[in-house]
């Protein structure tokens, strides 16, 4: 199986190929729009600041390539967000792929939300054989509006979508390659999609 870390300079690239190194996969990081478009299957990883971040999508034109993919593809984190159609963060428009904006926390609650959440409302393959409110690792500021998208569903605040899927494109909000068992076999249900 071919798959790709799409590589933008947006951090935290290293964990999630060491993840799929357990689980036998030799993930290659790439900004190569070919590489891309031939993989089995995409990650697209995310951390770091949304303005920022889609400068450099749009620099390489990953932010034209990324939404027509036809492989199964997983944002993670930023990545997730920078699916949706809008974040506040830096007001910046994003790849509409989900139909749904992201929010900042308010200043009501500790921001960034850092540590564990449950994860509940699970639909989709991508939680195969997970239970509802098993813990995952996250990280962030904002977050993502609950929709008809939202695969799972985490509470901070307000309950807010803490996974979206819309046709073969997946995200994540929590990092899977940071929660363990229960992180490791959401990644091997990706593997498996």
């Amino acid at each position: 199986m071919k798959l790709v870390i799409i590589d933008y300079g947006a951090g935290n690239i290293k964990s999630i190929q060491f993840a799929f190194k357990r689980l036998g996969i030799n993930a290659i990081l790439s900004s190569n729009v070919d590489e891309i478009q031939n993989a089995d299957k995409v990650i697209f990883p995310g951390v770091g600041e949304a303005s920022s971040a889609m400068k450099k999508l749009k620099e390489s034109r990953l932010d034209i390539v990324i939404p027509k993919l036809e492989q199964p593809v997983l944002g993670i984190c930023l990545g997730m967000q920078l699916m949706c159609r809008f974040t506040e963060e830096g007001n910046t428009q994003g790849l509409h792929i989900f139909n749904t904006d992201v929010k900042r926390f308010s200043n009501a609650v500790k921001v960034p939300q850092i540590g564990w959440n449950s994860i509940q409302n699970l639909k989709s393959n991508l939680f195969q054989d997970i239970k509802e409110n098993e813990y995952m690792y996250l990280v962030h500021s904002y977050y993502a509006e609950n929709t008809k998208e939202s695969i799972a569903t985490s509470f901070y605040e307000k309950t807010y979508a803490t996974a979206l899927q819309k046709d073969n494109f997946y995200g994540v909000q929590f990092h899977p390659e940071k929660s363990g068992k229960v992180g490791e076999k959401i990644l091997q249900n990706f593997l498996e999609l």
